[in-house]
C-alpha cells in the first residue's frame, strides 16, 4: 500500500492556542526562532501556532517592531497610528551599531582578561591562535561568522588553531628543561645562552623554537636602565691619549684591560664595582667592592691586578677621565708596574663601550627588576662577588664558543 502523509496539525481557538496569541508569546517565538537558531518546526509544535505564523510575527517585527504584533487586548488605548518607515530603518541601524560596540567591547575585555595583554592592546594585530582564543570564549553569546568577521579570520584558520590547540604540545617536555636553566641562571640568560646550554646537554633543537617558546612562557630577562655613577671631577692631572681608540680586541690574555666603577643603590645603602676586563676574553682579574667610590678602591683593585701579571706582562688599562684614574696614587702605581694608560674623551662612552657593556650585562642579569628591600649591604656584597665569580668561571659566551672564560683559557692551555 502507498504510504500515508502525517495529517496536518490544526490550530483550533481554543483557551490553550487562542486565535491571537499574547504579544510575550509571539516575542518569546522569535527569539528562540531567528537569535537562538532553534528549528522552527519543533517551536512551532510546542507553542501550538504554525510556522506561517511564526514568520507572520516576525516579518511584522521587522516592519513596525514589537507594536506591530499587538492585539487589540494588547492595547488596551486602541490601534496606534502606523509608524514611518525610515524610523524602523534608522532604529535597527542604531541596533545594529549598539551591538558591534558591546561586541568590541567584549572582545578588548577578554584580550585582557583571557590574553593578559596591556590596556590599549590593538585587537586587529593580534595572532591567529589568540583570536581563535577570543572566539571560543564569546561564541556562546556572539554567532560564530559575526566573531570571524569583526576579528578578521577566516573560517578554516580558525579551526585549524581549534584542533592545533586540542593537540598535545609536542615541546612541552623542552619548555619544561628550557624553565629549569632559566631559572637556574636566576633569569639571566636570554633565548641565545638558553639555546647554547640545550646544545651542551646534546638536546637538538631549532633556536627559533627556543626564541619562541621562551615569551610564551613569560621568560624575559628584563632591562630597566638607570642613570650610571659619574667620576669626572675636573682635569686633575693631564690627560693621556686614547691609545686602544676603540679596539677592544686583543690576541692574548693581558695585553689589553679596561676599567671603569659602576654603582649599585639599593634601600639599604649604595655599593660600588671598580673590576679589570681583560679585552681577549672578558675575563675579570680583579675586582673590588666597597659603599664609597674613592681612591682605596680603585688603587686596591689594581694591585690585585698587578699581582697576577708576570714579570713580562705589560698591559694597555683604558679608562675614562674620571678622577680616581688622574690622582697619583694611580699614576705611581701604573708607573712603577710599566703599564701604559690610556683614557677616552671627556663624556664619551662609546671610547670604553666593552666596559660599559659588561656593567650592563650585569645589571640586567642580576640588579634589575628584582626587590632589594631588607637586603643589608654586606649580603648584598656577597651575592654581587659571587656573581662575579661565577661569571669568570661558568657563564658561557657565544663569541668563545659557548664555553665560560676560564674554559676557553683552559681550551687553550692558558689557564689550570
Amino acid at each position: 500500500m502507498p504510504s500515508r502523509k502525517a495529517p496536518r496539525q490544526k490550530y483550533n481557538n481554543t483557551p490553550e492556542h487562542p486565535r491571537h496569541p499574547p504579544l510575550e508569546l509571539k516575542l518569546e517565538a522569535i527569539k528562540r526562532c531567528f537569535e537562538m537558531g532553534e528549528n522552527v518546526q519543533l517551536v512551532s509544535e510546542e507553542i501550538g501556532y504554525s510556522r506561517a505564523s511564526i514568520y507572520t510575527w516576525r516579518k511584522k517585527y521587522i516592519l513596525k517592531g514589537a507594536a506591530g504584533l499587538m492585539n487589540t487586548s494588547d492595547n488596551p488605548r486602541g490601534k496606534l497610528p502606523p509608524g514611518d518607515t525610515v524610523s524602523f530603518k534608522e532604529v535597527e541601524q542604531l541596533k545594529a551599531q549598539i551591538l558591534d560596540m558591546q561586541l568590541e567591547i567584549d572582545i578588548l575585555k577578554e584580550t585582557l582578561d583571557v590574553l593578559k595583554k596591556d590596556p590599549g592592546a590593538d585587537i586587529t594585530v593580534l595572532k591567529n591562535r589568540e583570536k581563535a582564543v577570543i572566539i571560543g570564549v564569546l561564541k556562546d553569546k556572539y554567532s560564530l561568522p559575526l566573531l570571524l568577521h569583526k576579528l578578521n579570520l577566516p573560517k578554516s584558520s580558525y579551526y585549524y588553531q581549534c584542533n592545533r590547540m586540542k593537540c598535545s604540545d609536542k615541546y612541552a617536555t623542552l619548555r619544561t628543561r628550557i624553565i629549569e636553566l632559566f631559572n637556574k641562571t636566576t633569569e639571566r640568560y636570554g633565548y641565545r645562552r638558553i639555546y647554547a646550554l640545550l646544545v651542551k646537554e646534546g638536546i637538538r633543537v631549532s633556536e627559533k623554537v627556543v626564541r619562541k617558546t621562551m615569551p610564551e612562557d613569560k621568560l624575559i630577562v628584563r632591562d630597566k636602565r638607570r642613570n650610571k655613577y659619574n667620576s669626572y671631577k675636573g682635569d686633575i692631572s693631564p690627560e693621556v691619549p686614547n691609545i686602544v681608540k676603540r679596539d677592544f680586541h686583543a690576541d692574548a690574555p693581558n695585553k689589553k684591560w679596561l676599567t671603569d666603577i659602576t654603582e649599585f643603590a639599593i634601600p639599604a645603602g649604595k655599593v660600588y664595582l671598580s673590576p679589570i676586563v681583560d679585552c681577549f676574553d672578558g675575563m675579570l682579574p680583579a675586582w673590588r667592592i666597597s659603599t664609597t667610590p674613592d681612591a682605596q678602591l680603585v688603587n686596591s683593585m689594581l694591585d690585585d691586578a698587578i699581582s697576577t701579571l708576570n714579570n713580562n706582562e705589560h698591559p694597555i688599562i683604558h679608562t675614562d677621565q674620571g678622577c680616581h684614574y688622574r690622582w697619583p696614587g694611580w699614576i705611581s702605581r701604573m708607573d712603577n708596574a710599566g703599564l701604559c694608560r690610556s683614557m677616552s674623551k671627556k663624556g664619551c662612552s662609546p671610547d670604553n663601550s666593552a666596559c660599559e657593556g659588561f656593567f650592563g650585562r650585569l645589571k640586567n642579569e642580576i640588579f634589575y627588576n628584582r626587590n632589594w628591600a631588607g637586603v643589608t649591604i654586606e649580603q648584598f656584597i656577597g651575592i654581587l662577588n659571587d656573581y662575579l665569580i661565577w661569571y669568570n668561571e661558568t657563564r658561557i659566551k657565544i663569541s668563545l664558543g659557548n664555553m665560560s672564560s676560564l674554559e676557553y683559557r683552559r681550551s687553550l692551555g692558558l689557564a689550570s
